[in-house]
């Protein structure tokens, strides 16, 4: 059988550009070389049975907002976005915690000084989030909203280091934006870090940053659903391992990144394009644990219960230094994690009475250095008790991530570096990043713009480039 398209890659872009492809008419095959589609964005009981964890994913702030998904009938597929009273807590060690709150005037508040500070900062994009959000998550073009736009690169462009110390007077709101600044995998010192935190503490006051009711697996599943209504076909535990193996097609998109694409096409690519592709750099890698819990994790403040994602890390200082410690090959002895708790707010996903939680730290592009220890030697600090509650874990360093999904090399799970260099010109600077000098064929992972995160819009924008390319209406 032949198609109009040949996506290869299940994740969350992979699928987004088959449901663009599919929607404009196109027959589509998805090829997975997985036996479970999902990328990024699977669940999988890696510890005990009964427990499902998220392998990567697990909190989506821009899956809730994506432009993309946020149009289609997800819902309709079983995708349900659950919120906890709180998107995220960072404590201290002195027991105070900063509640980042869906209310906007409620997070300021908590923030005592600093609470004009943090409010003047957020809500003139706040009040445009949606059309701030669609220029943001498009490629690199003359914005729709060019005045708005300006102004979130005013501030958005500086490092996030800078806007902490100069915006803000409290340790506490400095170490809150920090923290949220951290989810870029670059040194707080270097720009466009502020804009990080921007966007995804926008995302938290005006979407919330949700995780999918039964694991992330269930936005995969709503995608595939709502492709079989297209008519859409997927195929898992089908490795494709050069493109001279894929059906003839009028288009082909790879939701891969530079070096599956390199081992892929083989002598078929330009040498300029090929020696672009080589000097793409990924970034810093994930260390990951998650374990399965007897009960609910003993945080020692009780407001670190209302929310589903914690930064553990304590006073901006401690931020700062933790930002830069896996560039600079460095394994901190108490490093900044980043903690999930989703079983306090979806019970589905432990047997009754019994928890997941889920975690990672930055370390080294493809570290070798076991950081559980350390991991839950932070947890410990924040909630005596935590180690007395394991009753199994799964430990996933760089080398296991990357097993589990090949687009994580060494341990990158942004598809690569997302600094000045490398944010709007991945792969390579083209006039049409997505397309390759193969007739048809398009990149259309986390690797191009927007970069990482479960959104799909890499997908979205690729196969928009695709359609106009090979002259669909």
């Amino acid at each position: 059988m032949t198609y109009d398209a040949v996506v290869v890659g299940s994740g969350p872009n992979g699928l987004a550009a088959a449901t663009v492809l599919a929607q404009a008419g196109c027959s589509v095959l998805v090829l997975e070389g997985a036996q479970q589609p999902g990328g990024g964005a699977r669940t999988a009981e890696l510890t005990l049975a009964g427990f499902r964890h998220d392998v990567c994913s697990a909190i989506h702030p821009l899956g809730i907002a994506s432009p993309l998904f946020r149009t289609l009938p997800l819902a309709q597929h079983g995708l349900a976005w659950i919120h906890a009273p709180a998107p995220l807590a960072h404590p201290f060690l002195d027991g105070r915690v900063a509640l980042l709150e869906r209310d906007l005037a409620t997070t300021a508040t908590q923030l005592g000084d600093d609470a004009d500070a943090y409010a003047d900062l957020l809500q003139p994009f706040l009040r445009r989030w949606h059309a701030l959000l669609d220029d943001a998550l498009a490629p690199l073009r003359f914005p729709h909203h060019p005045l708005l736009y300006a102004r979130f690169g005013l501030a958005g462009l500086r490092s996030a280091e800078s806007v902490m110390r100069t915006r803000f007077r409290t340790d506490a709101a400095r170490a809150l934006f920090g923290g949220i600044a951290s989810h870029a995998f670059l040194p707080l010192s270097v720009r466009p870090t502020a804009a990080f935190g921007l966007m995804l503490a926008l995302a938290a006051h005006a979407e919330g940053w949700p995780l999918a009711r039964g694991g992330s697996q269930s936005i995969v599943q709503a995608l595939i659903g709502h492709l079989a209504t297209l008519g859409a076909k997927v195929e898992t535990g089908t490795p494709v391992r050069s493109l001279a193996e894929l059906p003839a097609a009028k288009i082909v998109m790879l939701d891969l990144t530079p070096r599956q694409l390199l081992t892929l096409a083989g002598d078929q690519l330009p040498p300029r394009y090929r020696r672009a592709l080589e000097r793409y750099r990924y970034g810093p890698a994930a260390f990951k644990v998650d374990w399965a819990l007897a009960g609910p994790i003993p945080w020692r403040s009780p407001q670190c219960a209302r929310a589903a994602t914690l930064h553990l890390i304590g006073s901006s200082d401690e931020v700062l230094a933790a930002s830069g410690a896996a560039w600079r090959a460095e394994h901190r002895e108490y490093p900044l994690v980043l903690l999930a708790q989703p079983t306090l707010f979806d019970a589905s996903r432990a047997p009754a009475g019994k928890h997941v939680a889920w975690a990672y730290c930055h370390v080294p592009h493809g570290s070798t250095v076991d950081m559980t220890a350390r991991i839950e030697g932070q947890i410990e600090r924040f909630a005596p008790g935590f180690r007395e509650l394991i009753l199994g874990r799964s430990v996933l360093p760089p080398a296991e991530l990357e097993r589990h999904n090949p687009n994580l090399v060494g341990g990158d799970i942004n598809g690569g570096v997302q600094d000045l260099r490398q944010l709007f010109t991945r792969p390579v600077r083209r006039r049409v990043p997505y397309a390759t000098p193969l007739k048809g064929v398009y990149l259309c992972s986390a690797s191009t713009p927007p970069g990482g995160g479960v959104h799909g819009m890499c997908g979205y924008n690729a196969a928009k480039a695709a359609l106009r390319g090979a002259g669909f209406p």
